[in-house]
C-alpha cells in the first residue's frame, strides 16, 4: 500500500526515533508499504518518520543512481544491487574529507541543495530479519545511508545548510509545509492532520 509522505514542517520529522524489536506489529507489511511508497515517489531511501512513525527504521535502494555516468562500472554495479533495510542503526564512524553532493528529500519536494558529508561510514544495524550487521560503505551508498540515518535522528538535510541558504529557501519551505506545491506522489501536510 502506498502511504502519504509527511511534508516538511510536521513535528514528527524533528523527533529522534525509538528502537524497535522483532515484535513490532505487522512489521513485514510496514516494510512492504515503505518500499511501495518509496518506489512510487521515485526515491532512493525512505525513513519511518517520513511516513509518520518515530521509530529507528529506514530503507535504501540506490539502483536509480546506477545510471550516473560519473561512476565507474564497478560503482554502477554496486549501486544497482544495493537494497537494504536498516533497523536501530547506529553510525559508529565517519571518515575522510567532506564532499558536496546535491541532495533532495521526498519530504521536501523541489528543494535541492549541496550538502557536505564524509565519504566513508561504518554502521551497525539490524537487517529485516533482526540480525546484527556491522559494515562500512563509501561514496553515494554512504551518502544515502547518512541522509536516511539523519531522519531517524530528527535531522533534515536543510538543517545542514548555511544560514544564508536557509534564508534563501525559507519561502519555498513555508509553501511546502502549507501544501502549496504540486507533487506526483501522495503527501500529508502539517495542517491536513487536523482534518483527518
Amino acid at each position: 500500500m502506498i502511504l502519504p509522505i509527511i511534508a516538511y514542517g510536521d513535528p514528527v520529522l524533528k523527533k529522534v526515533g525509538v528502537d524497535i524489536n522483532k515484535d513490532y506489529p505487522e512489521f513485514d507489511t510496514l516494510l512492504e508499504n515503505m518500499f511501495d511508497t518509496m518506489y512510487n515517489a521515485c526515491g532512493v531511501g525512505l525513513a519511518a518518520p517520513q511516513i509518520g512513525l518515530s521509530i529507528r527504521l529506514f530503507i535504501v535502494d540506490t539502483a536509480p543512481f546506477s545510471d550516473d555516468e560519473d561512476c565507474t562500472e564497478a560503482e554502477q554495479k554496486d549501486l544497482r544491487e544495493f537494497k537494504r533495510v536498516f533497523i536501530n542503526a547506529k553510525i559508529l564512524e565517519e571518515e575522510g574529507d567532506e564532499w558536496a553532493f546535491n541532495e533532495g528529500c521526498l519530504s521536501i519536494p523541489d528543494v535541492r541543495e549541496d550538502v557536505f558529508r564524509k565519504p566513508k561510514i561504518t554502521i551497525e544495524y539490524l537487517d529485516e530479519n533482526f540480525e546484527t550487521k556491522k559494515e562500512s560503505f563509501d561514496g553515494l551508498i554512504a551518502r544515502v545511508i547518512q541522509h536516511e540515518y539523519d531522519h531517524i535522528e530528527g535531522i533534515l538535510f536543510t538543517d545542514k545548510l548555511s544560514s544564508l541558504k536557509k534564508r534563501l529557501i525559507k519561502g519555498r519551505l513555508s509553501n511546502i509545509s502549507k501544501g502549496k506545491i504540486n507533487v506526483d506522489y501522495r503527501m500529508r501536510f502539517p495542517d491536513q492532520k487536523k482534518k483527518r
